[in-house]
């Protein structure tokens, strides 16, 4: 069983005393490796135990209204085991993890405070605050030194009006004059986005693209750039006449589609592989049986956060 030290605080004052005892095998011993502080816990247990390999590892268990912080990012959960000579910190319920305006929740995980990585399982969703960008998934990877988070199983993102979901979706931001803003966002498996269409009040109108992967990028105001399609892709979108009045419905389709935006409104389409399509007269506008086949808002599904 190897040698174990208990430690169990009931109040904050004799858990200030603690902390420190522990800290002793945290890993924060090197200069060059970013601390990782244990803020506050109910309860705390630690010493040594079997690690996978059989051999007695120093552990450090803490339990309710836990609070970790790594740099600039900052862990809150029900229950933690950190392991500070194996890089990992488990984490169960509640789980919110916040770097700056990045936020991202889930009911189980790992983080790895040498790398900066972390994996999130159970009912996930985030957040991008500055940028007004949601996600859903089943399970989610983030890199906080990359700014990158995968998602998977069900991912959806809701980013301006526009819904993405896929097998795996991949969201990429960057710093914007001290705010994060997301400028690549790309979709893997089933990949396929909605844009209401800003010139449509009601009852809103949705462009629509499909394809086996996507790949969307945005600039630093949060307009799309551009978006490629690969993989049996096919798009519909709606067409304005001069006046800005309702004129037409388009549908293509082809291998590859790469629509092209200038400040944030369709330009440029390409199509390449096979590529057909056809012209809806204005009289089926708002008829739903155009949609293409994979035509589905989940704003049910969409999470809602406490300001």
């Amino acid at each position: 069983m190897g040698t174990r030290r208990l430690i169990t605080t009931a109040a904050s004052g004799l858990l200030l005393m603690v902390v420190p005892i522990l800290c002793l095998t945290d890993n924060t011993a090197s200069a060059d490796k970013k601390k990782t502080i244990l803020e506050h816990a109910d309860s705390i247990e630690g010493g040594e135990k079997p690690g996978p390999s059989g051999k007695s590892v120093p552990y450090r268990s803490v339990t309710g209204n836990v609070l970790f912080t790594h740099d600039r990012t900052m862990l809150k959960c029900d229950r933690a085991t950190d392991y500070p000579e194996g890089n990992r910190i488990d984490l169960e319920g509640n789980i919110f993890v916040k770097d700056n305006t990045v936020e991202t929740y889930g009911d189980s995980g790992v983080y790895h405070p040498d790398d900066e990585t972390g994996e999130l399982k159970g009912n996930v969703r985030g957040r991008v605050i500055d940028d007004s960008l949601v996600t859903r998934a089943k399970r989610a990877v983030f890199n906080q030194k990359t700014n990158e988070v995968w998602l998977y199983d069900e991912a959806v993102v809701w980013h301006r009006g526009r819904q993405l979901s896929g097998d795996v979706i991949r969201v990429h931001v960057h710093e914007v004059a001290g705010k994060k803003k997301v400028d690549e966002i790309h979709v893997q498996g089933h990949a396929f986005l909605a844009a209401r269409d800003t010139l449509s009040s009601t009852p809103a109108i949705y462009d629509q693209l499909s394809a086996q992967k996507m790949e969307a990028t945005l600039n630093d105001q949060s307009r799309l750039t551009g978006v490629t399609a690969t993989g049996k892709a096919k798009s519909l979108y709606h067409i304005f006449d001069e006046h800005n009045q309702p004129s037409s419905v388009n549908f293509t389709a082809g291998e590859r589609i790469r629509i092209h935006f200038n400040d944030g409104k369709l330009s440029r389409i390409f199509v390449t592989g096979n590529s057909n399509g056809k012209e809806y007269p204005k009289r089926l506008w708002n008829d739903k049986g155009i949609n293409l086949p994979e035509f589905r808002l989940r704003d049910n599904e969409k999470p809602v956060f406490r300001q």
